[in-house]
């Protein structure tokens, strides 16, 4: 058989053909769709992970319930809010149907001509995905690391930001007639070990494009390289001098409440 073009991991794209040509993107402060990669397994690439192609939609979602604790005699009053365990995090994806790469192979499976798998009931491994949030030029420059992307440090604050390259086009002259810029800053999500939890495609006889669409559970979302545990340095932190409650803070609150340029009124007269 001849190379499956729509199947031909290369270059971190799952495929080489057309279908997956790169276009330009705008270069704004505001994060673009256009620049979100999302990259999960190809069937039959088994050392790295490649962006998928035609995804028209991709929308994770985390919950969870905050119970609240009240006391009777004290009137109408929420002593405290209990945060609950996180329900396990979801996902959707929306994808179109290639003749010769089908959601289930664009997510590691032996699916479509490779395989068998034509139901949920056949996977018997989950599947990880990477989302990559890419950086324009404004925000790379803003770093001071345009057209190069900025890798941070494992188990630093940065450790979940990476470089990443993208293919020459076209070569333009800065001065360095050998530029090889061509890079970059992307801050990585990893959603680890997802399971499918439904599978639809519709197939019109008014609509001539057939799309595939997906939901997945997803067991657990970090950024690849901070180590997680009680002790992880997460932000408004009183213990560390940082601000975030008047009700959970260690010391008088004269920075906290009202305490800014120009503000006042109750900082003096509430301490914790």
């Amino acid at each position: 058989m001849s190379t499956n073009t729509d199947k031909n991991p290369q270059m971190g794209l799952q495929g080489s053909s057309y279908l997956y040509d790169y276009g330009t993107s705008p270069n704004t402060r505001t994060a673009v769709s256009q620049k979100v990669r999302v990259l999960t397994p190809v069937y039959g690439e088994n050392s790295a992970m490649h962006q998928m192609g035609v995804l028209s939609n991709f929308a994770p979602s985390i919950s969870r319930t905050v119970d609240e604790l009240r006391g009777i005699g004290f009137g109408d009053q929420v002593a405290e809010l209990v945060p609950s365990i996180t329900a396990a995090p979801t996902g959707n994806m929306e994808r179109a149907l290639l003749y010769l790469c089908n959601l289930w192979q664009a997510t590691g499976y032996a699916g479509g001509i490779d395989g068998p798998v034509r139901s949920l009931s056949h996977h018997k491994w989950p599947f990880d995905i990477e989302q990559q949030l890419v950086f324009s030029t404004l925000a790379d420059n803003d770093l001071g690391v345009a057209n190069v992307g900025r890798g941070g440090a494992t188990g630093e604050f940065d450790g979940g930001t990476k470089a990443i390259s993208y293919p020459q086009t076209t070569p333009d002259f800065d001065g360095n007639a050998n530029n090889t810029a061509r890079g970059h800053s992307a801050v990585i999500t990893i959603y680890e070990a997802c399971w499918f939890t439904s599978w639809s495609a519709t197939f019109a006889k008014d609509s001539g494009m057939i799309m595939e669409s997906g939901d997945v559970m997803i067991s657990d979302i970090h950024d690849f390289s901070t180590m997680y545990g009680e002790f992880i340095a997460t932000g408004n932190d009183p213990s560390l001098s940082q601000l975030g409650s008047i009700r959970y803070a260690t010391a008088p609150v004269s920075q906290q409440a009202g305490g800014g340029v120009g503000g006042g009124g109750i900082s003096s007269l509430v301490t914790a």
